[in-house]
């Protein structure tokens, strides 16, 4: 599929991405809100436990974007043999690290929670709910590797009905299982964690038998599995480690956070899981854009077209920003009347102490829709290592400033939730200075992703390091 740099183009990548991952999203948000709807210390904890569960699934999304990058380098070079070798590889090293997540959250968890909850009640509700999410793990790791195949070809759309199939299966299972209707079981927050968990299993299968029948993609994917392919396997983790670094990285700041705010009380913690809320619905279409970018990026650069790179870079930054304004002011100067359907009267009082903090989203955005942008262009780039130590730095920064303001006696909680704004500004001066280099404005031909190891079959040529 030949691509550029028009905005349409950005747009039919971007659009299918920005719903399918929202996956996770979907899920954290749903349980949220029915859980708001049970009581304060259900929705207190699952701020805690599904800030916790999005660091697992970001890591399997971390890989499987090492393995997108690569199918998108070998679809710009049309090499459809090495398309397909690379997405079985991401597979199998997904069950692989699928195995070690969950024996992870089965034996490991406890202690972890331990040394980070003070409050014995979101130790115990956080601990309920992961029992049950904890077998998730291998539908969530399995379905982003069949998302990589289709982002990484340019054929992201089916990922929008399955990611509907998703989240309805997701939101009629959580009112079974959470409150006991329709003949289920009340299980409470540990219902959220299995409707979770057979949601993903439910969109699996769906996306499985949609590949089944799929004419399209049989080039990539010819007669049997292939055996295990320790160079592929090599690049892919070679691209994919510091990806999955950042996420922890990350998101692992972000729970940094929630644990700090908890020490506040689980007022302040249900406060900043309204606002969370908010912030997951207005980030996903940030995020989507982030996916599309790595797939574009990667796209032109194994086409030898790299000046087109700060093009598409500037053109999805805007409207990423665009989209996120437009979703975002609404919520922004009306949370009440907004969020009211999803929330309701019940504590409505938290959304009234989250005014000051809707505020601190507006200046979020803005700096997140360039800084998130330029950065995963950077990732795309094959520049994973460089992103790390961007990544790292600002988290390192933004860490300190959260870790002054909650300990301090003149800090606050919309004190805290503005030092985000640095950290991103910090992001974008780091990536655009990187992009400010002469080899993304010369039109020759381009030299492949800095983070190969050994060439693959079809690979053979001499390929220098950027």
């Amino acid at each position: 599929m030949k691509l550029s740099t028009s905005y349409r183009s950005i747009w039919n990548i971007s659009l299918p991405i920005i719903i399918g991952s929202a996956a996770q999203n979907v899920v954290a948000m749903t349980d949220s809100i029915f859980l708001y709807y049970r009581s304060e210390e259900d929705f207190a904890a699952i701020g805690f436990v599904a800030a916790f569960y999005i660091i697992v699934a970001a890591i399997g999304f971390g890989f499987s974007r090492g393995g997108q990058i690569l199918i998108a380098h070998y679809t710009g070079k049309d090499k459809p043999n090495a398309v397909g070798r690379a997405f079985y590889s991401t597979v199998y090293f997904e069950l692989v690290l699928a195995l070690a997540l969950f024996l992870f959250m089965t034996y490991g968890a406890y202690w972890l929670f331990a040394m980070l909850v003070d409050s014995d009640v979101i130790f115990y509700k956080s601990l309920e709910y992961l029992d049950t999410r904890k077998w998730g793990v291998f539908a969530s790791y399995l379905g982003v590797a069949c998302m990589a195949l289709y982002t990484g070809i340019a054929r992201p759309v089916f990922i929008i009905v399955d990611t509907f199939i998703l989240a309805a299966t997701n939101i009629f299972l959580d009112r079974a299982l959470i409150f006991g209707m329709y003949g289920f079981p009340e299980m409470g927050i540990a219902g959220a964690g299995l409707a979770s968990t057979i949601a993903e299993y439910v969109a699996l299968v769906v996306f499985l038998v949609y590949m089944v029948f799929d004419r399209q993609n049989r080039q990539y994917l010819r007669g049997k599995l292939p055996r295990w392919d320790k160079k592929m396997i090599r690049e892919i983790v070679g691209l994919s480690v510091p990806i999955v670094a950042m996420s922890i990285v990350g998101l692992g700041s972000a729970f940094f956070f929630f644990g700090l705010v908890e020490n506040f009380g689980e007022r302040d913690l249900a406060v900043t899981n309204i606002v969370r809320i908010a912030y997951l619905i207005l980030s996903i279409p940030a995020w989507g854009f982030c996916t599309g970018i790595n797939t574009l990026v990667s796209y032109f650069v194994g086409r030898g077209e790299r000046y087109n790179v700060k093009i598409v870079l500037w053109k999805t930054a805007y409207l990423c920003l665009g989209v996120s304004l437009a979703m975002g002011l609404p919520i922004i100067l009306f949370p009440r009347e907004v969020l009211y359907p999803l929330l309701g009267d019940e504590r409505a009082y938290l959304i009234e102490a989250a005014y000051p903090v809707f505020w601190v989203l507006l200046g979020i955005l803005f700096t997140f829709s360039f800084g998130s942008i330029f950065f995963n262009g950077l990732i795309g780039a094959g520049q994973t290592k460089k992103a790390l130590l961007y990544q790292t730095f600002c988290a390192l920064v933004y860490m300190v400033l959260v870790f002054l303001v909650v300990r301090s006696g003149w800090g606050n909680l919309t004190m805290a939730w503005s030092t985000e704004i640095v950290y991103w500004v910090l992001m974008f001066g780091l990536s655009w200075r990187y992009f400010r280099k002469p080899r993304w404005r010369n039109t020759s031909a381009p030299r492949p992703l800095a983070s190969r190891t050994a060439p693959t079959a079809e690979d053979q040529e001499k390929r220098p390091v950027p």
